[in-house]
């Protein structure tokens, strides 16, 4: 399994926009081979400030990076752009591969 995750340092007077503009776009990510689960989870505020993160699993590295590469990702991300005035300075990357996975099934 591999995560993927941009986090995000959005102002507080942008949060309410930066939400609403998360829960109305088009998704592609279903479309695409190994895609498995996408959260955008919203951290704590800090001086003014709230923290972000868009995070994805998939099945492997490999997945993650076509994703990357595909038509889905650059039409999923068109008016990227147009929105980086919402939070400060670049989205900051962070991809991780797990090396163990314990769910509530197993536990059972």
């Amino acid at each position: 399994m591999y995560l993927a995750m941009n986090r995000f340092t959005v102002p507080l007077e942008n949060a309410a926009e930066f939400e609403e503009l998360w829960l109305s776009r088009e998704s592609r990510l279903q479309d695409m081979a190994g895609f498995v689960s996408f959260h955008m989870l919203r951290g704590p505020e800090e001086s003014g400030s709230v923290l972000y993160a868009s995070h994805t699993v998939w099945e492997n590295e490999d997945h993650f990076r076509a994703w990357t590469t595909s038509a889905e990702f650059r039409a999923s991300h068109a008016r990227a752009g147009d929105t980086r005035t919402l939070y400060d300075g670049a989205p900051r990357f962070e991809g991780f591969t797990s090396i163990q996975s314990i769910d509530a099934l197993q536990l059972t």
